[in-house]
């Protein structure tokens, strides 16, 4: 596991977290992360397109993971809608990335950020959707 990109995926969800909560410009909360000298090295490149892919693309990774999901995903909290927003996009848009490697930093995601039995619940719904979206992968396995 990269760590640069493990610290950007952790990046990525706190972005989109406080895009969702504060409603700022996530042009605007990318840089308050650039500016944190505090904050681990990131591999930034990835961290830009996981938080720009993402706010582009929510409303379609909100009807892919909607299935997969107990209640509508915009009654999520919104820890675990990040989570499965990064998590959907990676299995949707970056085949380049294994879906266990997916699957296994979000539920690390979730398990740092979410509820408590948070982690549970996005491995299901990641798993779900991995069957859907990767099942060439899945069948080489």
């Amino acid at each position: 596991m990269s760590r640069g990109r493990f610290f950007a995926r952790r990046a990525a969800m706190q972005a989109l977290y406080q895009w969702q909560v504060g409603g700022e410009s996530l042009l605007d909360i990318e840089q308050q992360f650039y500016d944190n000298p505090k904050l681990p090295r990131i591999d930034t490149e990835y961290f830009q397109a996981i938080a720009r892919g993402v706010s582009r693309t929510s409303g379609v990774l909100t009807e892919a993971l909607a299935p997969y999901c107990n209640k509508p995903v915009d009654e999520l909290d919104p820890v675990e809608r990040a989570v499965l927003w990064i998590g959907a996009y990676e299995l949707l848009e970056r085949p380049d990335i294994p879906y266990r490697v997916v699957i296994n930093e979000a539920v690390e995601l979730a398990k740092n950020f979410g509820a408590q039995e948070s982690h549970s619940f996005v491995n299901g719904v990641l798993d779900a959707l991995a069957k859907q979206t990767r099942t060439v992968e899945i069948g080489a396995n």
